[in-house]
């Protein structure tokens, strides 16, 4: 008998939709579609997860934990039994942990599963209780939370309805039809009421084609516009003074910084014409209500950080965040307010052979950590919910760290990822259709809980289960891992915070989609109206004295002699139908991420045409791809779609080959679009 099973998607998605599953009387699924009941999915899903069915049931789905017996990257395995890799790893960690030091180990893992038992659960008990490195996991959204941090002092921002109620919506490096569609809606309810939506990105995707206006702005330069648009407003006396004076620290400061950055020296910086300048700060700070969706694009850059805290600073400059439909959202994770102490036992380090606070490790320079790292070296890197071999940076020097003979690797995977072929232990993970998890969520307020829909096939396990049997190899008696994922649950909501009062997993466990308590009373959620600031000083903090612009490290006015060689600008953002590398297994995936859009200027210059093979390249590698000669850049600016996995990818080169490990200025993350290369027939 057919039946239907809710579900949550996992993905590393603002939306976190709420699913539904249809099943057959095998106990197969057939379908996925949104949950209609859902505030915010609506009964709709993105075009990636309509086929995440394609994933689950892969031919070559990982059942079965393997053994490494060839070469290392080179993906030859035998199939061993649960017993007999589990003890493996657990004798090789102890091994290296006696001869090298606990700090000798590395877990990695980031948003392949966004769930928080399988993400951020058993696995943190194990690796603080080993006493391993720590992984300081920056790849995303480090920066831009860092900045929002600094000067609100929590991640919120805007309810996602709101936007519905705006009269000027301004998404700044935000592609809202490619990694938000459901917040569309909303963007389109108020269009009909009269609202203008704009679009600030270099490159013009679909999103910025439906724009009433796209601002190509030049890669890295969002800080100057920022402070451009506050020159403009702050020398028409727009601002909203009373708002200013009552809910902020160091205006002075940012009034001084901002007169230093007049449209005339912002066009140049920008690309973005004076008067385009001029007319948007106007309008944008005398329209009533006015939102702006910033998104994490924005933040991949050298200055990146200090973008973000610019960006932030203009509905508070103006008081946007006044009104229902006005103000900003980057995030909403910062809500969710977790008991994660609980769930993560960071405690547990005190207990450890080392009996402190491991070293930190940042994820955005991985290659780095593998081949440079001393005191003591990398001897173990055991992988999961994450695929380095593609997504981090500076490929060569990672693939170069993952093929050390004395780096034993172990990886959690569903798929055989590029990852997955330099492992010497793979173990076989379930989907987010197959265990119990909890979820948060960085683009709405809904606290969501999912049970297995699914019947996990093979002998694969959750995250939760395999990290909960190592624990026991290993000797941890502690009684925290033998928790049950019941346990695990209760202990996260065991929360002082207001945002989850009322909220019980017996609830959960009956509706499965809650709204976080905003205590509103039903009223509009408006977390800076009148103040609210969680900063030391309760007020936002313009930090004007970090946020002197200086042009990225590799960008059009960065250092001459690099120009010179590698005048264009790369922008790997993502791929409308795939989620970093999650559906890198898709051969129609790997047919979008192996386009590359030029400007015909830059085009004819090196004689490449319209489908020609081409390489990109700099100093740190090449890849290839094949040209797409049109307007969706503008000239100096190339665009890639990311990622692909190496295997699929001409001459095994992806992506990241390209991309530096530098950081960003506030928190670490990775500059992934500060990145010059140049481009030439693939023949010459």
């Amino acid at each position: 008998m057919a039946t239907q099973a809710k579900s949550v998607c996992a993905l590393d998605c603002p939306d976190t939709c709420a699913l539904v599953v249809d099943i057959d009387a095998a106990g197969r699924a057939t379908k996925l579609s949104g949950d209609p009941a859902h505030p915010f999915t609506r009964g709709f899903l993105c075009a990636k997860v309509t086929r995440y069915l394609d994933r689950e049931y892969h031919p070559e789905r990982l059942l079965y934990p393997m053994r490494r017996i060839g070469a290392k990257g080179g993906g030859r395995f035998e199939r061993v039994s649960w017993d007999a890799a589990l003890d493996e790893i657990a004798t090789r960690l102890q091994g290296i942990a006696a001869e090298h030091g606990t700090e000798s180990i590395l877990p990695y893992s980031y948003a392949g599963t966004m769930g928080l038992l399988n993400g951020a659960g058993m696995d943190r008990r194990f690796f603080h209780r080993l006493g391993a490195s720590r992984l300081d996991r920056t790849i995303c959204a480090s920066a831009g939370g860092a900045a929002l941090e600094l000067s609100q002092g929590f991640r919120v921002g805007m309810e996602p309805q709101q936007f519905a109620q705006s009269k000027l919506i301004i998404a700044w490096g935000a592609n809202i039809l490619g990694t938000n569609v459901h917040l569309w809606p909303d963007i389109v309810a108020a269009r009909r009421n009269g609202a203008r939506f704009y679009v600030i990105d270099p490159v013009k995707n679909r999103t910025g084609r439906l724009a009433d206006k796209h601002f190509a702005i030049h890669p890295g330069s969002d800080l100057a516009l920022a402070l451009g648009l506050m020159n403009v407003i702050l020398r028409a006396s727009l601002e909203d003074a009373e708002y200013i004076s009552a809910h902020t620290n160091g205006f002075e400061g940012m009034r001084a910084l901002a007169a230093q950055y007049p449209p005339e020296r912002v066009a140049k910086l920008t690309g973005i014409a004076e008067s385009d300048i001029e007319e948007l700060a106007r309008e944008y700070a005398t329209t009533k209500p006015a939102a702006i969706r910033v998104n994490y694009g924005v933040q991949r850059s050298d200055r990146g950080g200090s973008a973000v805290r610019a960006i932030a600073a203009l509905p508070v400059l103006t008081g946007a965040w006044r009104l229902a439909g006005g103000g900003l959202q980057l995030t909403t994770s910062g809500a969710f307010e977790f008991n994660h102490a609980a769930l993560e036992r960071p405690d547990l380090q005190l207990v450890s052979p080392l009996g402190r606070s491991a070293r930190l490790v940042n994820m955005s320079k991985l290659g780095a950590a593998l081949t440079e790292t001393n005191n003591p070296p990398l001897h173990a890197l055991v992988v999961y919910n994450s695929n380095p071999a593609v997504i981090a940076p500076d490929q060569s020097k990672v693939v170069k760290g993952l093929l050390r003979d004395d780096l034993f690797t172990v990886v959690l995977e569903q798929l055989r990822t590029d990852t997955a072929d330099y492992a010497d232990i793979v173990l076989p993970v379930t989907t987010f259709l197959e265990h119990t998890d909890i979820y948060r969520s960085y683009g709405h307020y809904y606290v969501q809980l999912a049970r297995p829909a699914l019947r996990p096939p093979g002998e694969t396990k959750s995250n939760v289960e395999i990290f909960r049997q190592l624990a026991k190899r290993m000797g941890f008696a502690d009684a925290c891992f033998d928790d049950s994922e019941e346990d695990m649950l209760r202990s996260l909501l065991r929360t002082d915070s207001p945002f989850f009062q009322g909220i019980t997993l017996e609830e959960l466990d009956h509706r499965r989609s809650i709204e976080l308590n905003l205590g509103t009373g039903g009223k509009p959620y408006l977390p800076f109206a009148n103040g609210g600031f969680r900063t030391s000083s309760g007020k936002f903090e313009f930090g004007s004295e970090t946020l002197k612009y200086t042009a990225p490290a590799e960008s059009r006015y960065g250092d001459a002699d690099l120009v010179s060689r590698f005048p264009l600008e790369l922008i790997s953002g993502k791929n409308d139908d795939s989620m970093n590398s999650t559906f890198g297994h898709r051969t129609q995936v790997d047919c979008q991420t192996s386009l590359l859009s030029i400007h015909q200027e830059d085009a004819a210059k090196r004689g490449i045409t319209q489908g020609m093979q081409v390489k990109v390249f700099n100093e740190r590698g090449a890849c290839f791809f094949q040209a797409q000669i049109n307007d969706d850049v503008p000239p100096g600016v190339l665009r890639g779609r990311s990622l692909r996995w190496h295997k699929h990818a001409p001459q095994g080169l992806g992506m990241n080959h390209l991309t530096g490990d530098r950081l960003t200025d506030i928190g670490g993350g990775a500059t992934f679009f500060s990145c010059l290369v140049d481009v030439a027939p693939a023949g010459g």
